[in-house]
């Protein structure tokens, strides 16, 4: 009577379908990983990092409320496109500002700044400048 043979399985054969079962799971249910770093001398505490560590599939993620990836613009091509829309907007209020000062200045004020004297202000350029009540 021979016995069975209760060697392990060489790594290639069977291993990876569960290596790719427990991949999926974690993946499907999120696991978390926490770590506190403390650093006292003598009752006074000069460090402490705290470690947190999130393995989820993404979809896991956006469940659990984690989304920051996409108002990043290094890591989002739609949030680089939101910010240089926001910049732009804001370049085209302040240009517009700036014009309808101009435009605000008596045609003297204007020769004077340019020829690099101070211009008297008139009444048009201090109303911009005063902050209402």
């Amino acid at each position: 009577m021979s016995m069975p043979s209760r060697m392990p399985e060489p790594y290639g054969q069977g291993g990876g379908a569960n290596l790719a079962d427990i991949l999926e799971r974690v993946l499907d249910k999120g696991i978390v990983i926490a770590g506190d770093i403390r650093i006292n001398l003598l009752d006074i505490e000069l460090l402490t990092i705290k470690l947190r560590l999130i393995v989820a599939s993404v979809d896991k993620a956006k469940e659990m409320g984690i989304d920051w990836w996409e108002d990043d613009p290094a890591l989002s091509s739609g949030a680089r496109r939101n910010e240089l829309a926001r910049e732009n907007a804001e370049l085209r209020e302040r240009l517009a500002r700036l014009e309808e000062l101009e435009l605000s200045r008596s045609p003297e004020e204007s020769r004077a700044l340019k020829e690099g004297g101070a211009p008297e202000e008139s009444h048009a350029a201090q109303d911009v400048r005063e902050e209402p009540s």
